[in-house]
């Protein structure tokens, strides 16, 4: 990350307190640490420094307190009070978030650049505050955006590549402006896979050239999940209390669930991907992290909406709720009237025994607060869409059928959308694939365009996705339509609608509400994303023997995310307040002195 940008901002904010404060100079009588002696930091531990005998647990790198206030799982409502009373200021609250990043982002590696303008922001909320203009639940309230979402500000927008250095962009992404406008603390940019892992098939998940290795503070050895790696990191680590993700195919969700948080992929349509760095048109969609339903449902409302420079956004009329989605959550109670479908032999069956074990667990917690679990609720097209060997994207040409392959829809877009979000940059020579082609070749030490070992490790197959994407020029051709059509309707109709209908007639044969999945199972969130639909993932339990989290998530039809915040936050609810383990913990950093490139993808 740019550390000599963000010293400077560090000296402005611990100016700016210090002034206020009047404990800027040393003195007899001043108790205490003085920055002038020989020797100033008496106690590095825990904070400065990790204490080797706190590894492998929470305590290895525990989170200060913030003028008095519990930062460390804090929610946005917590901090909002917070503020509200006068404990805290956004000024403070950002600086004590900042020394979280110093604390922790040489080992995790979340966040790639700081809002030089954050300090600035932050004042200018805290005089609203004080007129007693407050724009709502996300005011003053720090976050991070991935690399590949455009602000139109001092910070760069890059997708993690070197190409893009310097590049300006026309404006703020949509989703950022309306956060701006929602007065929420534009903190910096996450980390994320290079060009959200569209340029290599055989990569080092949350690795790019520019950000480095992004890692999960669960175990910082293994696959973060991508390619929103460092939004999902940052939250589990209590960088910031939220962040925004791009999901294209798991993006959002897999992140999410590898780093205990709460991961919101929304219906395509229902945030604007304008000012996005794109990879397909019709899967792309913007995405929220947070440490609970409610925190992560707040960013949500302050990113939804009809956008101009979208069309696809025209889509969501009709379909959305008068007030935002925050007005749907709610408790345990309601599960009492839930119907949820269990599709066993579509996903179910290719997670781990102890997944499988864990997760059951919770949806027998589930069912005994009242809900009706409803097993076999399988989705119609599985033998056509879902691969017995985990996640793949080019299943239909694994089969010999081009024209039934979601790879073949995404290379096209690609070619085309690239080139599209390129034309409206300016200061930079970069102007469509080719271009980005060429400079990973001609910059192979930094970037890898071959393949290991004459490129990067964290790109064993170079750049073949790129390639592919090139050699089909962009051509919208009738293989090209025959597989839109067909991943569309074998996703949809017969997919994800086909299995809320109960099409198999399981059960008492009557349609469920959602469908519940197990989310470590790539090929649930591959369903969605080429359906168009959304997925929400809640934190349910780690495993034993590598310390990563897992989740259970929640999909359902085309708009219905009112209903899926209901459910995940009644769901949420039943975790915290039942006693049970299957729920969001801390991160124990198992391996938090380990730097291999590429991560292992266990």
């Amino acid at each position: 990350m740019a550390w000599q940008q963000l010293s400077s901002v560090v000296l402005l904010a611990q100016l700016l307190v210090f002034a206020s404060s009047g404990t800027a100079s040393c003195g007899a009588d001043n108790e205490t640490q003085c920055v002038l002696g020989v020797d100033p930091l008496e106690e590095p531990y825990p904070i400065e420094f990790p204490p080797m005998e706190s590894a492998n647990t929470p305590a290895l790198f525990p989170m200060e307190d913030c003028n008095g206030v519990t930062l460390e799982e804090a929610t946005i409502d917590q901090l909002q009070d917070a503020m509200s009373n006068g404990l805290l200021t956004s000024v403070q609250l950002g600086l004590c978030y900042l020394n979280r990043v110093y604390q922790t982002d040489e080992y995790i590696n979340s966040v790639l650049e700081i809002n030089p303008d954050w300090l600035q922001i932050a004042t200018a909320l805290d005089a609203e505050r004080a007129a007693g203009h407050v724009r709502g639940p996300l005011h003053g309230i720090p976050y991070l955006v991935k690399d590949n979402i455009a602000t139109k500000d001092k910070m760069e927008t890059t997708a993690g590549s070197w190409m893009l250095l310097g590049s300006v962009v026309p404006r703020d992404a949509h989703v950022v402006a309306l956060l701006r406008q929602a007065g929420a603390l534009l903190f910096g940019k996450a980390t994320l896979s290079e060009w959200a892992d569209m340029r290599s098939n055989n990569y080092s998940e949350g690795y790019s050239p520019r950000g480095g290795q992004a890692r999960s503070p669960y175990n910082l050895t293994l696959n973060p999940g991508g390619s929103s790696s460092g939004s999902g990191a940052a939250v589990a680590a209590n960088v910031v209390p939220f962040a925004l993700g791009t999901e294209t195919d798991g993006s959002v969700i897999s992140p999410a669930e590898r780093n205990a948080v709460v991961g919101i992929k929304p219906t395509v349509g229902l945030t604007s991907r304008a000012g996005v760095v794109p990879e397909s048109v019709h899967q792309d969609t913007v995405g929220t992290f947070g440490k609970t339903v409610r925190d992560a449902t707040y960013a949500l409302d302050g990113i939804y909406g009809v956008d101009g420079r979208d069309n696809y956004t025209l889509a969501q009329t009709g379909h959305v709720p008068e007030g935002g989605y925050a007005r749907f959550l709610t408790g345990k109670d309601a599960l009492a009237t839930a119907r949820f479908g269990i599709p066993w032999e579509s996903f179910w069956v290719y997670a781990d025994a102890a997944q499988q074990a864990t997760l059951l667990e919770l949806v027998e917690l589930i069912a005994s607060a009242g809900a009706t679990i409803i097993n076999g609720t399988e989705i119609p097209s599985r033998a056509e869409t879902i691969s017995p060997d985990g996640w793949d994207w080019d299943y239909g040409g694994t089969r010999g059928r081009a024209n039934e392959s979601e790879y073949t829809v995404v290379k096209v877009d690609f070619y085309n959308d690239i080139a599209s979000y390129l034309s409206e940059l300016a200061n930079t020579a970069i102007r469509s694939l080719d271009d980005m082609v060429a400079y990973n070749y001609a910059n192979d030490g930094t970037e890898g365009g071959h393949p290991w070992p004459r490129g990067l490790p964290a790109f064993y197959s170079g750049q073949d996705g790129f390639l592919a994407s090139q050699a089909s020029r962009g051509r919208m051709d009738a293989t090209y339509y025959q597989a839109l059509a067909f991943t569309q309707s074998a996703t949809r109709e017969r997919g994800v609608d086909g299995a809320l209908a109960n099409a198999d007639g399981a059960g008492d044969g009557g349609p469920v509400d959602l469908l519940l999945v197990p989310p470590d199972v790539g090929q649930t969130y591959q369903v969605a994303a080429q359906a168009g639909y959304p997925m929400v993932t809640l934190p349910a339990g780690v495993h034993g023997d590598t310390g990563m989290p897992f989740g259970l998530a929640l999909m359902g039809t085309a708009w219905s995310e009112a209903e899926l915040v209901r459910w995940a936050s009644a769901i949420e609810d039943l975790q915290f307040s039942s006693g049970t383990a299957l729920k969001r913990t801390l991160p124990n950093w198992y391996g938090y002195m380990e730097k291999n490139v590429p991560v292992l993808w266990l």
